[in-house]
């Protein structure tokens, strides 16, 4: 089924977005203290115009949906701001306050949408903060709703499902830089909005560029049926771990009749593995939990509300709803096994299923704006099969730049493979135009003819792809091909600063072990001791055989440390912040360092910084 198929009569969907609108910020501008804008829900004013050639007429759409901003009353007692982030944030009021759920991607954003709240329903204090799954764009704004003082007095619980923070540390720190990278073509942060440029990626329009923080949470849920109470609100939990988050849950609001659903169900079919990068995701038990949460909590919902776009009102609709994205997570895992087992792999499996079901691809909220049935198959075949098809020609390949000077001796020199491919671009085979002239450009980059259709290539597959994530990583592409060389610059940098003081000592020194330069390592071996005295903590750090080793406690064995390091832990978040550095914290008496102190500079000239950006379409 293509898009002009689709229902486009049907009104459900704007009706449920403009539902309950209490008020909005006019204009949707945020800023940050110095004024610089965080967020703009402006830019995208032109989607009310009619799509133009350059879009697709679905995922436009979906864009003027998204685009809808403003604070939205859900039932009585439960109210949304929408339109401020990529996310939601949901306000359930108690007895004394305001319980806010998924504070958004920035404080700056989180602290409009409350004062928003507050503007129309008054001015209640928080009284709790819940996250329900361990992605940024839903704790990262919590410093612009509460203060750390208040959480870690014990006047504002925080909830979160078990694991939260051990995922949010994998995905946010570890592995950070490099999905950081991806992300800016993912969601096509170097894109100007505009009908021929970014039009929004189906899950949300943007993501905010103010500051990001997390404060742990104070309470886990670790069960299914588990009851908190906060500020006299009634809350029943529904783990769903290994979804759309390693660490994610549902929950209904039983007195409201509310059923928050967080990312597990999307008016957007989601992805199994997001193009960005993270772990692969369970599709089989993805549709197995929201079975359970058809089973645990329909028939005493009303509403259903998530974590991304608007709710669903009335119980049939939100029973279908659910069931109808269970079957979507079913079908692609099940046939993709189905086929995996025939023989085919990933990419043939993808282009033996390229859509839905009739029912199922009728349905507006199962279209492939976010996730794309196609990159979901090829990962289910990847957690199932890893990235190895089978075949021996694939077990050792040359990598790219190698193959591709290969490929391009083998046909003619770059000039004559431009020439063919020009040919191929005429005749609409878009694919292998990409294919090839990816060839001449590792074994090239600066071929100036090559570059300039493969940028026009990208352009035209960009502007028909249904799938926002995929017409942001053609434009994004096709962006970097005509960007002179001294703009596309590798910018250093790690993981948000202000999620620093919610750390374990033990997740900062592990962010250190990944950026280790193992090989120049090798040739060292040292101990650091680190007392933290505001916390009576002591870690010692043993490098060896090239890997970084925190251990609690004083070296196994009674080995002496080259130096001993006491500090308080607030300094050693200054250093890793950048608000500081060891040299000048030593000067200021603030770090006292014992032994060798060139063991410290050694250690620390052996991290390498990691990079915030660097070539995508181009070696």
């Amino acid at each position: 089924m293509t898009a002009p198929e689709l229902d486009w009569d049907d009104t459900a969907d704007w009706q449920n977005a403009t539902r309950g609108l209490l008020g909005r910020l006019d204009p949707c501008i945020i800023r940050d203290a110095s004024g610089r804008v965080v967020w703009d829900n402006e830019r995208w004013s032109f989607l009310e115009t009619d799509c133009p050639v350059t879009a697709n007429s679905s995922l436009w759409r979906q864009g003027r949906l998204n685009a809808v901003d403003g604070l939205f009353e859900v039932v009585s007692g439960v109210y949304q701001v929408r339109g401020f982030d990529v996310s939601n944030m949901t306000l359930v009021e108690g007895e004394t306050g305001v319980i806010v759920v998924d504070p958004l991607v920035s404080e700056e954003c989180a602290a409009a949408g409350l004062a928003l709240y507050r503007r129309h329903r008054g001015g209640r204090p928080v009284t709790g903060v819940v996250y329900t799954h361990s992605h940024t764009d839903h704790f990262g704004g919590v410093g612009g709703v509460v203060d750390q003082a208040d959480v870690a007095g014990q006047r504002v619980p925080v909830i979160a499902p078990a694991g939260f923070m051990e995922h949010a540390v994998s995905e946010n720190v570890f592995a950070g830089p490099a999905m950081l990278a991806r992300a800016r073509y993912m969601f096509g942060r170097g894109l100007p909005a505009g009908p021929a440029d970014m039009i929004g990626f189906g899950l949300g329009q943007g993501t905010s560029a103010g500051r990001v923080g997390l404060i742990a949470p104070t309470e886990s849920v670790t069960r299914t049926g588990q009851e908190l109470a906060i500020d006299g609100v009634r809350m029943i939990f529904q783990l769903t771990p290994g979804t759309e988050a390693p660490s994610e849950m549902n929950f209904l609001l039983p007195e409201q009749r509310v059923l928050l659903v967080a990312e597990n169900a999307n008016h957007t079919l989601h992805n199994v593995l997001t193009l960005r990068g993270a772990e692969v995701r369970d599709a089989r038990a993805w549709a197995g939990y929201l079975t359970e949460t058809i089973q645990l909590f329909a028939d005493r919902a009303d509403v259903l509300a998530g974590s991304h776009h608007w709710p669903t009102w009335g119980r049939a609709e939100l029973v279908r709803f659910l069931s109808e994205q269970r079957d979507a997570y079913a079908y692609l895992h099940d046939q993709a096994v189905r086929l995996m087992n025939r023989g085919l792999t990933g990419p043939e499996i993808a282009e033996e299923l390229q859509e839905f079901p009739p029912s199922l691809a009728k349905a507006w909220h199962a279209r492939g704006y976010y996730g794309s049935l196609s990159h979901n198959i090829k990962a289910v075949y990847q957690r199932y099969m890893g990235w190895f098809d089978g075949n021996p020609a694939h077990l050792w390949q040359h990598p790219p730049v190698e193959a591709a000077r290969r490929y391009v001796d083998f046909m003619d020199g770059a000039d004559a493979v431009v020439e063919k491919a020009r040919k191929s671009f005429d005749d609409g085979d878009l694919r292998w135009v990409a294919e090839v002239l990816n060839h001449v450009l590792f074994a090239e980059p600066d071929h100036i003819e090559a570059r300039e259709l493969q940028a026009a290539t990208f352009e035209r597959l960009g502007h028909g792809a249904e799938n926002g994530t995929w017409r942001n990583f053609y434009l994004s592409g096709a962006r970097e091909l005509r960007q002179p060389t001294e703009e596309r610059r590798n910018i250093a940098g790690g993981f948000s600063t202000g999620m620093v003081p919610a750390l374990s000592t033990e997740q900062l020194f592990q962010s250190w072990a990944v950026r280790l330069d193992g090989p120049a390592a090798a040739a060292h071996r040292l101990m650091l001791r680190w007392d933290f005295v505001d916390r009576a903590e002591t870690w010692t750090l043993l490098l060896a055989n090239g890997v970084l080793t925190p251990l609690r406690g004083d070296a196994i064995g009674g080995e002496q440390p080259d130096a001993v390091l006491q500090l308080d832990r607030p300094v050693f978040d200054r250093v890793l912040a950048g608000r500081t550095n060891f040299p000048d914290a030593i000067d200021a008496g603030e770090v006292v360092i014992e032994g060798h102190q060139q063991a410290l500079w050694t250690l620390l000239g052996l991290l390498e910084q990691p990079a915030r950006s660097f070539p995508i379409a181009l070696p």
